[in-house]
């Protein structure tokens, strides 16, 4: 089976593309590395010849609503017209836990997907996940000012990303789904904890880590618990905690 893999040099694309290849599937990388961009369309119908399905696990760096908002618009039907046109019967798409409840910032364009596809009579499967571990180690380069360091305040229940690519491959090898249930961390955490011991492990030492509530509906949802999992929610088994020990200390 040949599978598409949109945003496959990312930090959840690599795994896809692992986790389809050790299925013993084919994997076909679509992004701006390989000279294939999503969000123009060229040549992508001609890249996705003979694909069986497409794993959507595209994205941007902007945090900016309009911004991302026409990210995953264009992205999303350009993927699937690409899709249509080379007889591929099955899109299968990467969402965040919460992106339709919030609505603003990168969260409005997840949400721009998800209604995308929502409105499809078929040929889809939605997988809604809950933050990457890897979600700490982003934000002490995102939020910090020389020797200060910062984290929001917020609750959050990351999710291996080895995890959730073996669920997107076995969504895209079996029949379209729909909207599945949602894919968690097997526990809640506070985000200022788990910036503290990323620092921790980067720098050998522990660092002091300051949490600021921030605005907005974006900032209230990361409060409020809106980004956590639901009744139906199925719990992955890797902990921060395990994630942090297996990786390698940077420089060591």
């Amino acid at each position: 089976m040949k599978i598409a893999i949109a945003g496959g040099t990312g930090t959840i694309g690599r795994r896809v593309v692992s986790a389809v290849e050790s299925a013993g599937h084919i994997p076909l990388i679509l992004s701006r590395r390989t000279g294939i961009d999503v969000l123009d369309g060229a040549g992508l119908v001609d890249a996705m010849s003979g694909v069986d399905a497409v794993i959507d696990v595209s994205s941007t760096p902007s945090m900016r609503t309009n911004t991302a908002v026409e990210f995953f618009t264009r992205a999303t039907k350009n993927l699937l017209e690409a899709g249509r046109l080379v007889g591929s019967t099955h899109h299968v798409a990467l969402s965040i836990i919460g992106a339709l409840a919030v609505d603003a910032q990168y969260y409005a364009g997840k949400a721009a997907h998800e209604r995308l596809l929502m409105d499809l009579p078929d040929g889809y499967s939605l997988l809604r996940a809950s933050q990457f571990h890897e979600f700490a180690g982003q934000l002490t380069a995102r939020m910090g000012i020389g020797a200060l360091h910062f984290a929001p305040r917020m609750r959050s229940q990351p999710v291996s990303t080895t995890e959730v690519a073996a669920e997107l491959v076995k969504l895209a090898t079996g029949e379209p789904q729909g909207v599945v249930a949602d894919l968690a961390g097997p526990r809640e955490e506070r985000m200022a904890d788990l910036v503290r011991a990323q620092l921790a492990h980067d720098a050998g030492r522990a660092q002091r880590v300051i949490e600021v509530p921030l605005p907005g509906p974006m900032g209230r949802a990361m409060r409020d618990g809106s980004l956590l999992p639901g009744p139906g929610a199925r719990l992955g088994s890797e902990t921060f905690a395990d994630w942090l020990n297996a990786q390698g200390r940077p420089n060591a």
